[in-house]
């Protein structure tokens, strides 16, 4: 992405001591309200773990394990301990997200219509789930004292989440390789950011340019989908394949020679669906197994029907030339992690996801007030 003048011109605010505030803002401002790190213990079985999602609202929880027995996912040692005297109480060996645990159902011939089976998996510990997707292999952490310029750049590059350490001590400010102490934790997520970003009067500038602005470059492009015909055990093994949190269900070009077990590229195709790795969250675990061999469609319908989910939701979407400031005020009303663009008929032109709007606003930010 180049960030050129033509950019910083287009409503580009006169520097001012103002302009200088976000520079001055840290990680720990953004973690006032956060409550206590939502975790589980490594003896935790599979559908405690999913109960526990469930119950807070969350899509991913570190894995606390006693220390001295476990190596950390990327070799990180994060701790907690006693505020007082300092001992080590627990250490956090990784973190385990939804699409772990669909990855995990979806692999060794679960969705064959087998109860046993499936009810065996969900009896398995936690901690064995850890790294079925690239993104638990890592942990990361950010200092309460990261400037948010910094925690901008750490969630630019696809991070989702970063512990952060209360009354703590560490040995890198930032990274996955690194020793950590702490008395509690705090997880911030890439949408606190966003959050905090949209109401920031220094980045109206920014705010105001369309997505399709070439200069941006805030379009991703290349959409891979899922037909409404795929079932969901499918679907999930697609996104294990692609490591995606979440993929449009697009209109079946031909439901007959149509392969609906395999991604599609969901370019110019009408999008009538979102399939993410959150949607089995809210499933009880007694009643996955017939769920996973539905239609996508009908699955995510039976969930809306059931109360399992909130509603069945209108696709979040926006046109190429929509504003930056209205694509950010979409995901952070409508709590999504991912914008669709599509054209005046509704076909799929691209998307617009949170690590590309925080990549975006901090480019330009970096080029109009800290250069």
């Amino acid at each position: 992405m180049q960030a050129t003048g033509e950019i910083q011109a287009a409503g580009s605010p006169r520097r001012s001591q103002k302009h200088q505030m976000l520079k001055d803002k840290q990680v720990k401002d953004l973690i006032v309200d956060k409550r206590r790190l939502v975790e589980v213990p490594y003896t935790a079985t599979l559908a405690d773990t999913i109960n526990t999602l469930m119950a807070n609202k969350v899509v991913a929880v570190p894995v606390a394990a006693p220390p001295g027995h476990w190596i950390g996912a990327g070799g990180s040692m994060i701790l907690e301990a006693d505020k007082q005297t300092g001992a080590v109480r627990k250490h956090y060996i990784g973190m385990v997200t939804m699409l772990d645990i669909l990855a995990y159902i979806a692999g060794n011939g679960c969705g064959d219509d087998d109860d046993a089976h499936l009810t065996k998996k969900m009896m398995v510990p936690i901690s064995s789930i850890i790294g079925h997707c690239l993104e638990s292999l890592s942990l990361w952490t950010l200092s309460p004292n990261t400037s948010i310029v910094d925690c901008m750049e750490v969630f630019s590059k696809g991070i989702h989440r970063a512990m952060v350490p209360v009354n703590g001590r560490s040995e890198n400010v930032v990274g996955v390789e690194l020793t950590e102490s702490a008395s509690c934790y705090r997880m911030l997520t890439q949408m606190d950011l966003l959050r905090f970003l949209n109401d920031q009067q220094e980045l109206k500038a920014i705010m105001s340019h369309k997505v399709s602005d070439k200069q941006l470059q805030a379009i991703t492009d290349t959409v891979f989908g899922v037909t409404n015909k795929a079932k969901v055990i499918d679907v999930i093994k697609c996104m294990r394949t692609a490591s995606l949190n979440a993929v449009p269900i697009v209109e079946s070009s031909n439901e007959i020679t149509e392969d609906h077990t395999q991604l599609v590229n969901g370019k110019k195709r009408k999008i009538v669906g979102t399939f993410s790795a959150t949607d089995l969250r809210g499933c009880p675990v007694s009643k996955m197994q017939p769920l996973l061999n539905l239609e996508v469609l009908d699955f995510l319908k039976m969930l809306s029907n059931t109360g399992m989910r909130s509603s069945w939701r209108e696709q979040v979407t926006c046109h190429p030339e929509s504003s930056l400031g209205e694509v950010v005020e979409k995901v952070v009303s409508d709590n999504v992690h991912r914008v669709w663009v599509v054209d005046e008929q509704g076909l799929l032109e691209g998307l617009v996801s949170l690590t590309d709007m925080i990549r975006v606003i901090r480019l330009w930010y970096l080029t109009e007030f800290l250069q």
